[in-house]
């Protein structure tokens, strides 16, 4: 193929100018692309000794037998992870204590257990299988995550052959759910069934998925590479945030296919993703896409963990030249040229609510509070979808969970089943824009606790400001790393350690103000270093709600009010 048109302007958000790196002339990057493959750090010397893959074997035949003390450190704390298994955190250790303690004082001796469902997609099978592994090994723990990805706790390294056994017999698997590798691929959670869908990307999503996960041609990148594929106008895979992105769009002359975004990513240096202006259709996405994470493998920075992620190769590079570098070396032709995708206006990304499916029948969205369910609820929630739908259940990248194929006169039963579970799909506006990240009860980056937190905050908000009428985003992040995608809510909190006016040390939040993604995509305005502590959080959220509600122009959202206000009235 050929272009045929003038090149499509690159109408992608800006990039922060923070986080720009610029390649030292004379001083290695670790790119292998470069021609010298000596590992520069630890991590790259862990992954040169031996594929990550490779430690199943050993989790099957050793360390499931002889137990947790037999794992050796590099597997532990590195190549473990290339199987969705990261230690959790030993339970009493304060978030003040985060930075100070050795990795090995943080550990616990159970897992986290991530497992990947590409898409979002389960079958009731599957969920009730994910549910029976909950119960049995992981304390009834379960949490929808914004990579719609289910993930457990709890886990005991002995049950991990049996667990997998259960998983892989219903063709789930924890295969790269972690370490620095292509993680799961986010895709729209309503793709194949929406009325208004541009274009169905399941096709290309599973082919990536059986061609390449698992692979070791890609099993040992620079740094973790996240992907995103949907055909739906909402946008409802946070495009901008991705390593890279197939977006829905219409090309005048060759019709449906996908806009390819490259290079974003949020925790310490926010980058959002540059389009390429290159059309792609849908049988090409997986060449595309093999392009693409082939040049992350090849001219990734491997120097430096914290410069390791494609936003910072496509920083230095800008999007011309990533596209005549993927066009020349590892395409060998032209890609067309093609136009952005269009403005989703009032589109709601999370598809919370009752839907009339293309083939009349319906999807029901339903917000379990920050993502946070458990075992016995996953069992009710297939018993349900299965009595009333087809027993297909969706996870969506806001940490909410959809029951699809409902017919008409099934939907009021289903939705009076599932409130019943504490599972609605008519949520406040607080409850449905609720988002937090695993926390202090489990996670060793964390300073923060976040899930009850955010659970705290919603109910209070509730009963505080119950006719709340507008969209609102509150994002609850216990570290740096923008696991919530802080950056880009209505109230972002980013977890750390602050004193009180006691001068106790104790939980609380920098605040980021009025981060959206989508049209208007933009970074939260951070004021003057605003803090509150977690106790007083309730209390300034709601003050935020009420002056928005008091202050709003027609039709203006917080996160535009938000940007326009005196930082006097943000406090």
């Amino acid at each position: 193929m050929s272009s045929t048109s003038t090149r499509a302007p690159l109408t992608s958000p800006a990039a922060p100018a923070a986080g720009r790196p610029q390649r030292q002339a004379g001083k290695a990057t670790g790119a292998w692309a470069d021609g010298d493959r000596t590992p520069l750090n630890h991590n790259e010397a862990i992954k040169a000794e031996d594929d990550g893959l490779n430690v199943r074997r050993r989790i099957i035949e050793t360390y499931s037998r002889e137990g947790f003390d037999s794992i050796i450190d590099d597997d532990l704390r590195g190549r473990m992870r290339w199987w969705g298994l990261y230690t959790q955190r030993k339970p009493g250790i304060d978030g003040g204590r985060t930075a100070t303690l050795d990795p090995s004082e943080l550990d616990d001796e159970y897992f986290m257990l991530r497992i990947r469902s590409d898409g979002g997609a389960l079958s009731g099978e599957q969920l009730r299988t994910i549910a029976g592994i909950s119960t049995e090994f992981a304390r009834g723990t379960a949490d929808v995550t914004d990579r719609q990805n289910i993930q457990l706790h709890w886990i005991r390294i002995q049950d991990v052959p049996e667990i997998w056994d259960r998983l892989e017999a219903v063709r789930l698997m924890t295969t790269e759910a972690c370490g620095d590798t292509p993680r799961v691929i986010l895709g729209s959670p309503v793709a194949g069934v929406a009325a208004d869908e541009i274009i169905d990307g399941t096709p290309a999503l599973e082919a990536i998925r059986d061609r390449y996960i698992g692979d070791p041609e890609f099993s040992n990148l620079p740094r973790k590479f996240k992907t995103a594929i949907s055909g739906s106008p909402s946008l409802d895979v946070t495009h901008e945030a991705n390593d890279i992105s197939f977006v829905g769009v219409v090309h005048p002359e060759h019709g449906p296919g996908f806009d390819v975004w490259v290079g974003g990513g949020l925790s310490t240096n926010p980058i959002f993703a540059q389009r390429l202006g290159a059309w792609v259709p849908l049988e090409e996405v997986p060449e595309v896409w093999k392009g693409v994470v082939s040049i992350f493998r090849d001219h990734g920075y491997r120097r430096l963990r914290n410069k390791a992620r494609l936003k910072f190769l496509m920083a230095q590079w800008g999007p011309e030249k990533f596209r005549e570098v993927l066009e020349r070396d590892y395409l060998g032709r032209t890609l067309l040229d093609g136009p952005p995708p269009a403005d989703p206006g009032d589109l709601r990304r999370d598809h919370v609510g009752v839907h009339r499916q293309k083939d009349g029948r319906h999807w029901v969205g339903v917000a379990p509070v920050a993502g946070r369910i458990s075992g016995d609820t996953l069992v009710r929630l297939a018993d349900i979808a299965t009595t009333h739908g087809s027993g297909r259940v969706r996870l969506t990248a806001q940490q909410k969970l959809l029951v699809l194929d409902v017919p008409a006169d099934e939907v009021a039963p289903l939705t009076a089943a599932l409130e019943e579970i504490g599972l609605t799909s008519s949520p406040s506006e607080f409850r449905r824009g609720v988002l937090a990240c695993t926390g202090i009860e489990f996670c060793k980056l964390a300073l923060v606790e976040t899930k009850a937190r955010a659970r705290t905050v919603v109910e209070e908000l509730e009963k505080r400001l119950p006719g709340f009428d507008a969209p609102f985003t509150l994002h609850v992040n216990g570290c740096p790393n923008s696991c919530a995608r802080f950056q880009v809510a209505d109230v972002g909190l980013k977890g750390l350690i602050m004193q009180d006016d006691d001068g106790q040390d104790v939980e609380g939040f920098q605040v980021h103000l009025g981060g959206s993604i989508g049209a208007d995509a933009q970074l939260a305005r951070k004021t003057r270093q605003l803090r509150v502590t977690a106790d007083a959080l309730p209390d300034y959220v709601e003050r935020l709600g009420a002056r928005y509600l008091d202050q709003r122009e027609d039709g203006e959202r917080f996160a535009t009010w938000a940007r326009r206000v005196d930082e006097d009235e943000l406090r």
